[in-house]
């Protein structure tokens, strides 16, 4: 199932039934599971270990050397787990220091021209919308979704089930189960994907009530979070916020301006 105009090294390891396009490369250390798609001209290369049932777009880049000063041409990687698609003229970039990976999980989507730099780590179930660009070290947790041209700094954290606005650029962390509606800020709760996951009123209501004693209560961030509940969907939120280095995006009230 390799197209007659496809490069393919001949040290690379295919998966049984894994179709490769016209004019497609595939260099020497990588390894592609069963039942992929690589679609034309797209380029795979480093050492990058993509899983089973993946579909790589056209013309896409994966595994090429970090944009990064401090690449010293060392092995690096990229490691792709299965069910994902990656449309065209995506980029993915492998780790900058040896032994290192930029790493995505299972059932993730990522629409035409979204860029992942070195180290980014995606989880499961991830949505980057068109011209998604997140810097080094970046993580996005399970069923986050980030709308188009959405720019991340390098080492920020967006926590589970987060939805971004599109246009928004983020250099704080995002915690769990919020809404970033503007540049640092967030503004309420992603009610809509909490329902389609299953988030029932009572769930919903308590993950509501620990963000509203994180941003309005008046305490410092150490009294809010001794104030809230230590398990369960709280815990996840609580957990995400004492761990941040880089600091919590701010809070907008409901129908605050949230325009630059």
């Amino acid at each position: 199932m390799i197209h007659p105009r496809a490069i393919v090294h001949p040290k690379a390891k295919i998966g049984e039934g894994t179709v490769v396009g016209p004019d497609a490369i595939i260099d020497e250390q990588v390894t592609i599971g069963a039942g992929c798609e690589i679609r034309a001209r797209a380029l795979i290369t480093g050492w990058t270990t993509i899983g089973d049932n993946n579909q790589i777009g056209y013309g896409a880049v994966i595994g090429a050397e970090p944009q990064d000063l401090a690449f010293k041409n060392e092995e690096s990687y990229v490691r792709i787990g299965s069910g994902n698609v990656i449309r065209e003229y995506a980029t993915i970039h492998r780790g900058t220091k040896g032994g290192t990976a930029t790493v995505i999980g299972d059932h993730c989507y990522l629409m035409a021209n979204a860029h992942l730099a070195h180290n980014c780590r995606l989880g499961n179930h991830v949505i980057l919308v068109n011209n998604v660009l997140l810097g080094g070290y970046v993580e996005v947790r399970d069923y986050a979704f980030l709308g188009g041209a959405v720019a991340v700094h390098q080492f920020v954290r967006i926590g589970e089930y987060v939805m971004v606005r599109g246009q928004t650029r983020l250099g704080l962390d995002v915690p769990p189960y919020c809404m970033a509606v503007a540049t640092n800020s967030v503004r309420g709760l992603n009610r809509v994907g909490l329902k389609r996951r299953g988030y029932d009123r009572e769930r919903r209501r308590k993950i509501e009530q620990a963000y509203e004693t994180y941003f309005w209560s008046g305490k410092n961030r150490a009294q809010a979070l001794a104030a809230l509940d230590a398990d369960g969907d709280v815990k996840l939120f609580a957990d995400f916020i004492r761990e941040t280095r880089r600091g919590i995006c701010g809070a907008l009230r409901a129908g605050a301006d949230a325009d630059e």
